[in-house]
């Protein structure tokens, strides 16, 4: 015969245990299907303004991930210094994987006609394995 308490934290558990279960079962697939990964940081100037300075910090194989709205015939202009120097660096991807005449993944500086109206995305990683972390300035103009 069985305890009438024990039977009431057993039927208690036994309508817990799935509940539960269902909850990491979601959670972890959310989890799988994001990746981890956020969303770039969009650069918007400010009224009357055509340039910004941005200032971060990469460690590690991250990478920051800027975007920005620009249209086709503008001129953008990217710079980039770094502690220690020449520590980090940046790709620029354009609309629609348009070519933007860059012959390395990695720069330090950009400046250029753009091909087509869009957003452009800048990605700023760490060049040197040995360090870890790198501090950066950029200057990231539209005219």
């Amino acid at each position: 015969m069985t305890h009438p308490l024990l039977a009431k934290v057993a039927k208690a558990f036994a309508a817990v245990i799935p509940f539960t279960l269902l909850i990491l079962i979601v959670y972890s697939a959310a989890m799988a299907q994001g990746g981890g990964k956020a969303e770039p940081k969009r650069i918007e100037f400010r009224s009357g303004a055509s340039s910004t300075i941005i200032n971060g910090t990469v460690r590690g194989a991250e990478q920051a991930e800027y975007v920005l709205a620009a249209k086709k015939g503008q001129t953008l202009t990217i710079k980039i210094t770094s502690v220690p120097a020449r520590t980090a660096g940046f790709d620029l991807h354009g609309p629609q994987d348009v070519d933007l005449g860059l012959e390395f993944d990695t720069n330090l500086s950009f400046s250029r006609r753009l091909p087509k109206t869009g957003d452009y995305l800048i990605t700023v990683v760490k060049l040197n394995d040995a360090i870890r972390a790198s501090k950066y300035t950029m200057t990231v103009t539209v005219r």
